[in-house]
């Protein structure tokens, strides 16, 4: 027997008590017995009708109130499980529809907050698209303003300015190149080409095309132990090639220079291969750890802005890595230095 019935069966015997009291207090009155027993029975009937209009009141405002409330949340919920769209609208108690209430408005304000922290990140993100672009155009603006002023008669600064002009060109064109990558990875546009490869022999071209690089700022860059046989592992080489380029430039760049120094190591995982460049420079704060993936953030933008680069590049690593469905990750400490990890299927 449920709530609704047992209700109904309790109002059927109230309004049968009442209707026997009522009788009973008119027998008392009309008798001229004693007035006590006719105010006791008086009462009990009063206490029994006040109960059935009460219990009667409530069953009709859980029914077609509180229902109504109930009804808005469980659409709520269907929109976000289409499964329990044909499920029976269930109302036991108020303290039920309470704590519904209650948990439908804790979700909703889970929601709004996720919802503002994405428009913070929008707005965020926006704004320093808007400061990379304007930056190269602003410069480009200006070399040519100057040139067309007269600039361009001047030997001591026309081909001067053009190779500036230039110069921002190419950082304006590798934002665009770079941000369509990374809608291409987002979007499963780039159709993965795994093969079989030595990870090894590509990690030794890479070495060989950043010497120079490292020559220059004095830095070496050499392996975590001696590996005198081929690695294999199964990827996408093209992708793998950019993945590396980034993390080792990054790691020559905003080392120290004079002392720096990049390792690269290979590690067995079972099924797979992790790979780690690991660096010697500043490291990378804490509170900067979470976002260092985040397409343009920095964690010093005056000194990443005279280095060079879009700011792109680790967000093109994560977005290689995830599209191989593997992982990657990142362990820092200030003033020792920054290792950057990722797997990759064995071959």
């Amino acid at each position: 027997m449920n709530i609704k019935e047992s209700s109904k069966i309790a109002i059927q015997i109230t309004s049968i008590l009442g209707v026997f009291f009522a009788l009973v207090s008119l027998y008392f009155f009309f008798s001229n017995q004693t007035p006590i027993i006719v105010l006791v029975s008086l009462f009990i009937f009063f206490i029994l009708v006040s109960y059935w209009i009460i219990n009667g009141f409530i069953e009709k405002y859980i029914s077609e109130h509180i229902k109504v409330i109930y009804k808005l949340i469980h659409n709520q919920k269907v929109k976000k499980s289409p499964s329990e769209k044909n499920r029976p609208l269930k109302v036991s108690s108020i303290k039920s529809v309470h704590q519904q209430v209650l948990d439908w408005s804790e979700n909703y304000e889970k929601e709004i907050s996720q919802l503002k922290e994405l428009e913070k990140y929008r707005k965020e993100y926006i704004g320093n698209i808007s400061h990379e672009l304007k930056t190269p155009l602003f410069a480009i603006q200006g070399y040519i303003s100057t040139l067309l002023e007269g600039g361009i008669d001047d030997e001591t600064i026309n081909l001067k300015y053009l190779e500036r002009s230039d110069k921002n060109l190419n950082r304006l064109i590798s934002i665009v190149n770079e941000l369509e990558t990374i809608s291409q990875l987002e979007s499963g546009e780039v159709k993965l080409e795994k093969i079989r490869f030595n990870i090894k022999a590509l990690t030794d071209e890479l070495i060989e095309s950043f010497e120079m690089k490292a020559e220059n700022r004095n830095m070496r860059l050499y392996y975590g132990k001696t590996y005198d046989r081929p690695i294999y592992v199964i990827a996408d080489k093209n992708q793998i090639g950019k993945l590396l380029t980034n993390l080792i430039s990054n790691a020559i760049k905003y080392g120290y220079a004079n002392t720096g120094k990049v390792k690269i190591s290979f590690f067995d995982m079972d099924t797979n291969l992790l790979i780690e460049v690991t660096d010697n420079g500043p490291g990378i704060s804490k509170e900067d750890l979470p976002r260092i993936f985040e397409r343009f953030y920095r964690t010093d933008r005056a000194r990443s802005r005279e280095m060079g680069g879009t700011g792109l590049g680790l967000a093109i690593v994560k977005h290689i890595v995830e599209a191989h469905q593997q992982t990657i990750y990142t362990r820092s400490t200030v003033g020792i230095g920054t290792t950057f990890g990722f797997t990759l299927e064995k071959g």
